[in-house]
C-alpha cells in the first residue's frame, strides 16, 4: 500500500500548477497518476506546430518561468510576447517532474489509470502491466481530469467517412507527402484556426482551401492581454474599455456591438453573426490571413464524407477523393456541469479566473493550504463556467468579477496574486508608480466603470438564461 498526502490524478498542464504549489507552501507528500507517458497532459498528443494561444509568460506553473519573456518576431505575432511550442512545453514539465522526484516528497506513476471510487478506495492499474497499486490518501485526491482536455487526434471524428476518401487529424498534416487536390478543414475552433494558417504559411493557395465552419465565433485580440509593463496601457486599456460596454450597454446585442467597435472582440466575417465564443485568441494579422480563404462552408456540422459529396446539418456540398480532409472538429474541452472545487476529501479544479487553467489550478492549491473552512474555500474559488455560446462571455466576466472583488478584500490573497507568476496583471498594476500619472488615470478609468458594470450585469444577465 502506497501512503501519501495527496493523490494527483493527472500531470497535465492544471496537475502540475496545483502540484507546485502544493509542493512550494506544504511539507505534503504527493503521489501523481497519469495516462500519459511523461508529464504535460495533452501537449505529449498535440500537433507538432502548435503553439500557446496565449503568451508563454502566465502559463505553466508558478515557481518556474516558461520561455524567456521575449517578443515575438514571427510575421503573424510581431512584437507581441513569445507562445511556446509543444516541443518546449513538454520539456519544460519534464524538467518540473525531475524536480519533485528528486526531492523524494512526490512520486510519479505514468502510463496508469486511476479505478478508485474518488471517496475511500484509491487504486491505481498500469496500462502496461496491469498490475494495481492501492493508495492510502491522509489529505485530499485531486481530480485533474474532470473537464477532459483533449485533441482531435485522440477523438476520432463523429461522422463518417466513406473508404476512399483521405481523412486525418491535424496531427499528421505535417506528414503529407503528395501533393492533394486541394485541403479541406473540418471545424471553426482554434484548431481549425491552427490549420488553415498552417496551411497559408506553407504556401498553400487560399483558393485551395475550403474552411467548414458549423458556427462562427467571436475571437479576442491578442494584442489585448500581453503582460509586462510595456504593454501594460493596451492591455489595462482593453479592461477599461470592456467594462465601460458593459456599464453602458442597453441590451446584449448592443453590448456585442460595442465590444466589436471598440476592438475588443472580432470576427471573421463582419456580415455573419457569430454563435459560438470559446475565448480563441487571434492577432489581427491572423484574422486578415483567414480572411483570405473564401471557400467557408456554413451548413451546419458534417454529417458524412462520401467520395462524391459531403453531407452537411443543412445541406451538402461536392467532394472529391484527391483532397484531404483535416479533421479539426473535437472540442478542447469538455463543457460540463460545475461541481464544487472542495468536497470532502475530493478537490475538482476548475477554472475561477478566465480562460487560465494553470493560474486556477494555482490558485486553487494555494486555497487548499492556507483556509481551513470548505465554505470558504468554495467561496473563494467559484468556479466560471466553461463558454460555448456567445451569451456566455457575460455570465463568465460575472462569476469573474465576482471573484475579482471577494479576492480584493482578502489581504493574504491579494500578497499571493501580487507574487503569482502566472497572474500576469495584478503585480502590474501593484508596480504603478504614485508618480505616474497616465497609468493612474487608467486603472481610475477601470475602477470607475466596475461598479456600474456589475449593476448593469444584473439587468443583461436574465438575457443570458
Amino acid at each position: 500500500m502506497i501512503e501519501t498526502d495527496y493523490l494527483i490524478i493527472g500531470s497535465g498542464a492544471v496537475g502540475m500548477a496545483f502540484t507546485d504549489v502544493i509542493f512550494a507552501e506544504t511539507q505534503a507528500r504527493i503521489v501523481i497518476i497519469d495516462r500519459h507517458h511523461g508529464p504535460g497532459g495533452h501537449w505529449n498528443d498535440a500537433y507538432p506546430f502548435v503553439r500557446l494561444h496565449q503568451p508563454s509568460a502566465y502559463y505553466g506553473v508558478n515557481s518556474r518561468q516558461l520561455g524567456g519573456d521575449s517578443r515575438d518576431a514571427s510575421r503573424l505575432n510581431t512584437g507581441m510576447c513569445e507562445r511556446a511550442t509543444s516541443a518546449e512545453l513538454v520539456s519544460y514539465y519534464e524538467q518540473i517532474m525531475q524536480a519533485f522526484l528528486a526531492s523524494g516528497r512526490v512520486q510519479y506513476f505514468p502510463m496508469c489509470d486511476y479505478v478508485g471510487d474518488y471517496a475511500h478506495q484509491h487504486r491505481f492499474r498500469s496500462l502496461m502491466s496491469g498490475q494495481e497499486h492501492g493508495v492510502r490518501v491522509h489529505r485530499k485526491i485531486v481530480d485533474t481530469s474532470y473537464l477532459n482536455t483533449a485533441v482531435p487526434s485522440t477523438h476520432p471524428p463523429k461522422y463518417a467517412i466513406a473508404p476512399e476518401v483521405q481523412c486525418v487529424p491535424l496531427n499528421d498534416l505535417p506528414r503529407v507527402k503528395h501533393q492533394p487536390s486541394g485541403y479541406t478543414v473540418v471545424g471553426s475552433g482554434k484548431t481549425g484556426i491552427d490549420a488553415c494558417l498552417w496551411l497559408l504559411d506553407n504556401g498553400v493557395a487560399a483558393k485551395e482551401i475550403c474552411w467548414i465552419m458549423p458556427r462562427d465565433a467571436w475571437y479576442q485580440d491578442r494584442a489585448n492581454v500581453q503582460p509586462g509593463d510595456d504593454f501594460f496601457t493596451q492591455s489595462y486599456g482593453s479592461f477599461a474599455t470592456q467594462m465601460e460596454a458593459v456599464a453602458q450597454a442597453q441590451s446584449v446585442d448592443d453590448l456585442f456591438a460595442k465590444l466589436e467597435s471598440s476592438g475588443q472582440l472580432l470576427r471573421l466575417d463582419p456580415k455573419v453573426q457569430p454563435g459560438m465564443y470559446h475565448g480563441a485568441l487571434v492577432s489581427r494579422a491572423e484574422l486578415e490571413e483567414l480572411r483570405t480563404i473564401k471557400n467557408v462552408v456554413r451548413l451546419g456540422r458534417v454529417q458524412r464524407i462520401e467520395g462524391d459529396r459531403i453531407i452537411l446539418e443543412q445541406g451538402s456540398i461536392p467532394a472529391d477523393p484527391e483532397r484531404l480532409y483535416v479533421d479539426c472538429s473535437a472540442s478542447a474541452v469538455e463543457r460540463r456541469p460545475i461541481v464544487p472545487v472542495f468536497d470532502g476529501n475530493k478537490i475538482t479544479p476548475q477554472m475561477v479566473r478566465t480562460f487560465q487553467p494553470t493560474f486556477s489550478g494555482a490558485f486553487i492549491a494555494h486555497v487548499e493550504a492556507t483556509v481551513e473552512s470548505e465554505a470558504e474555500k468554495n467561496q473563494i474559488c467559484a468556479v466560471i463556467p466553461m463558454p460555448d455560446q456567445p451569451i456566455h462571455w457575460l455570465t463568465m466576466l460575472a462569476v469573474n468579477m465576482a471573484n475579482q472583488y471577494r479576492w480584493s478584500k482578502n489581504e493574504g490573497l491579494r500578497h499571493w496574486l501580487e507574487q503569482s507568476r502566472l497572474d500576469g496583471f495584478t503585480a502590474m498594476a501593484h508596480r504603478v508608480a504614485a508618480t505616474d500619472t497616465a497609468k493612474l488615470a487608467l486603472l481610475q478609468r477601470y475602477g470607475a466603470s466596475a461598479g456600474p458594470a456589475t449593476t448593469n450585469l444584473r439587468m443583461l444577465l436574465p438575457q443570458a438564461a
